[in-house]
């Protein structure tokens, strides 16, 4: 029996597990290794696609499948199967173009569940390009006839972002979706009740825990739903104000090794389940 059988430590990725330059810092890594070898329960649920989040994946190797496309999918990096997922109906491109005629600098990537097509580049596109290293794939957005699960509007111009964030819910379909700001420059749709926190209670049925056994922790606005679905929701030090104010509690950023540091508190009782 280990310390932590039964418990599920469910983290974002970015802004919270990894740090400002995407990587993973040793002290999170030697508590994960800790935290999985007294039978702790650890793995991600994150606004990449899975494609997206395998370089982070290959570096902590959960010991539970992941969640990706800010809820949209749960993925088994392991065996290479995707355990659950939600599509976006095919109405959604009407938004897509009427974003394109409305916003003409808005970046749009339309998000399949192993790739992204990068339908219309702008700075923001390509550097999230680059930082994943995805390939280049671009095609007009009415070409991509498989199925989606979510599709990502990035802007660099914060007055030009803000107004997409205003008109969009605003447009005649968009309460066939969810919408969600995942970073500063990205603005999504997801399918109707996609978020984060829909995959708690289902990762704990399909780990047969205790959903009463459950921390997750995150950092952005789509981190909300996750913080508070999970029996205790934990913001690190760098997190949005709105993450702060659904979390049961604060910790360090994600520069101090936010992760280690609430596997020592679980350790040594600060953290009770």
């Amino acid at each position: 029996m280990g310390k932590f059988d039964g418990v599920l430590l469910v983290t974002d990725l970015d802004g919270t597990l990894l740090r400002d330059d995407k990587s993973v810092s040793a002290e999170n890594l030697r508590a994960i290794e800790y935290f999985k070898s007294e039978g702790g329960l650890f793995t991600f649920v994150t606004g990449r696609v899975p494609q997206g989040a395998l370089p982070a994946y290959e570096q902590v190797l959960p010991n539970a499948p992941c969640g990706c496309s800010n809820g949209s999918c749960i993925y088994d990096y392991r065996t290479g199967e995707l355990l659950w997922h939600r599509e976006l109906s095919r109405s959604v491109l009407q938004i897509v173009a009427d974003v394109d005629r409305e916003f003409p600098t808005v970046g749009i990537e339309l998000c399949a569940f192993d790739k992204i097509y990068f339908c219309k580049k702008n700075e923001s596109t390509e550097r999230h390009r680059r930082n994943e290293r995805f390939p280049d794939l671009s095609c007009h957005y009415s070409e991509v006839d498989e199925p989606l699960g979510k599709i990502l509007f990035a802007e660099s111009d914060s007055a030009i972002f803000q107004r997409l964030m205003t008109w969009l819910p605003t447009h005649p379909l968009a309460g066939e979706f969810s919408l969600v700001r995942s970073d500063a420059e990205y603005y999504e749709i997801l399918p109707k009740g996609a978020c984060k926190g829909e995959l708690i209670p289902k990762l704990a049925e399909l780990l047969h825990i205790s959903p009463h056994r459950i921390i997750a922790v995150g950092d952005n606005e789509n981190d909300v739903s996750m913080l508070r679905a999970a029996e205790i929701g934990i913001a690190v030090a760098n997190a949005f104000d709105v993450t702060k104010a659904a979390a049961d509690r604060v910790t360090v950023s994600n520069e101090r090794h936010a992760i280690a540091h609430i596997i020592h508190e679980l350790d040594c009782g600060d953290i009770t389940l």
